[in-house]
């Protein structure tokens, strides 16, 4: 669906919040725990483009407080592309410095059948595609997107 107003003003929020973010982090250098969903349909790979970043990433995100690794994968896979129900694998996780925080990254893999219908918000999400790997080279990705194919 095309973004309404609502959705362009989100999307206006997170395209100067997010710099601002980046600054006040480099400044308090605060730790931080996020979880990525890398799914997959045979050998392709989603990725998603947010309307803050100019990378592409894995579906996923922070993990709130007392929530677990997996309840956070579970809720951004939800929240980002409307996906619910599936058996998530823990992967390898990593940790870097990305934006400017500390970053301990906690990964999942999710292995569909056939590729779902996705339900972008529009608003942090802009949109999807799926990947080969012979096609990831080409595609700026983030830090922890990298490093997870790396170790992949």
């Amino acid at each position: 669906m095309p973004p309404s107003l609502l959705d362009a003003g989100w999307r206006m929020v997170f395209r100067y919040g997010y710099p601002l973010a980046r600054m006040w982090w480099r400044v308090r250098r605060p730790r931080h725990e996020a979880a990525l969903v890398a799914v997959y349909v045979g050998h392709e790979l989603l990725l998603l483009k947010s309307s803050y970043r100019a990378t592409w990433n894995f579906p996923g995100g922070a993990i709130r407080r007392g929530e677990t690794p997996e309840a956070a994968a579970r809720r951004e896979l939800a929240e980002e592309v409307g996906l619910t129900g599936n058996t998530l694998v823990p992967a390898a996780g990593v940790s870097g410095n990305w934006g400017g925080r500390r970053v301990r990254v906690h990964f999942f893999d999710l292995r569909l059948d056939r590729k779902p219908e996705l339900r972008l918000d529009n608003r942090e999400i802009i949109a999807a595609r799926w990947v080969s790997p012979d096609e990831l080279p080409g595609i700026a990705l983030t830090g922890a997107a990298s490093a997870y194919l790396r170790r992949a």
